[in-house]
């Protein structure tokens, strides 16, 4: 029988080791605080807003909400971000993106200080992705991805992992994150001739394309990881669906995660642990 991956539990897990690590903070007079810097009122950041605050509130995280109005200048949206950048008492920073047209975004991508970056946006959260350093944060997916595959006892080193999709998010991000947990790593992406060819090699199919239902039962084979990590709403059978088609791949495959309740079920809680991870950096 096909397991599937639910993101919940990997979540509540991580949440206990993010609540001990907390409190042990404060003992040495640290309260870890994130910073949520939102313009304007966008419903998707509005949702994301809420469930970063509700867990941070169960973790012991401090949040310090700053709201700008849409129409925001750039020298008071810029003033604000370089005053949280030197605001010792925050530890992280999460902006919202994409920012209105009037906003310069890869500036203000550029200006956060990667050390506060826990949403890994930064050039320098990447490059620490990248070479494996303590350098800023993963992208909460992409860590959420890892997570999802080490609380359920998945090996990963030694395997073939194929990644579909190859954005600064998630593709490549977790494929590095992948690598550097010693698994062999094809990336595959629009340009790739003969996609199923490579993932039906693997163990471990990481979708993060963004095309809906687009992995059928011809991409993948019996006794494969499959770690769907793309959302979207389908109209024709009025739901949210991921980038596989989960119906063609839970009769084939080993283990996947549902959409919803899987990979997204554990993004604010990697988040959250960022913020923690950067107060205890601070005691180095």
């Amino acid at each position: 029988m096909t397991e599937l991956l639910k993101g919940a539990p990997a979540a509540a897990a991580l949440n206990e080791k993010t609540a001990a690590a907390a409190a042990a903070l404060r003992k040495k007079g640290i309260v870890p605080a994130l910073a949520i810097l939102r313009v304007g009122a966008r419903d998707d950041d509005l949702s994301y807003e809420r469930g970063a605050m509700k867990r941070c509130e169960q973790v012991g995280v401090a949040v310090k909400n700053v709201v700008l109005p849409a129409d925001v200048g750039s020298e008071e949206f810029f003033g604000t971000l370089e005053a949280l950048n030197r605001d010792s008492s925050v530890h992280g920073i999460l902006m919202f993106r994409p920012l209105p047209k009037q906003l310069d975004g890869e500036k203000a991508r550029k200006m956060l200080a990667p050390e506060k970056d826990v949403d890994g946006c930064t050039d320098g959260s990447l490059a620490g992705v990248f070479t494996n350093a303590a350098v800023g944060f993963p992208p909460c997916t992409a860590q959420a991805a890892m997570e999802i595959l080490k609380y359920y006892n998945i090996s990963v080193s030694g395997k073939r992992a194929v990644v579909i999709g190859r954005s600064l998010v998630i593709g490549r991000p977790v494929a590095m994150l992948l690598m550097h947990a010693n698994a062999t790593v094809t990336v595959c992406h629009t340009r790739t001739e003969d996609v199923p060819s490579f993932t039906r090699e693997a163990d471990i199919v990481i979708a993060a394309s963004g095309q809906m239902e687009s992995v059928g039962a011809e991409y993948l084979h019996e006794g494969q990881t499959v770690i769907d990590v793309g959302i979207g709403w389908n109209e024709a059978k009025q739901k949210l669906c991921g980038d596989v088609h989960f119906d063609e791949a839970e009769p084939v495959v080993k283990a996947i995660t549902p959409v919803p309740g899987g990979v997204g079920a554990v993004t604010t809680s990697v988040l959250v642990s960022h913020v923690v991870e950067a107060a205890a950096r601070t005691l180095q």
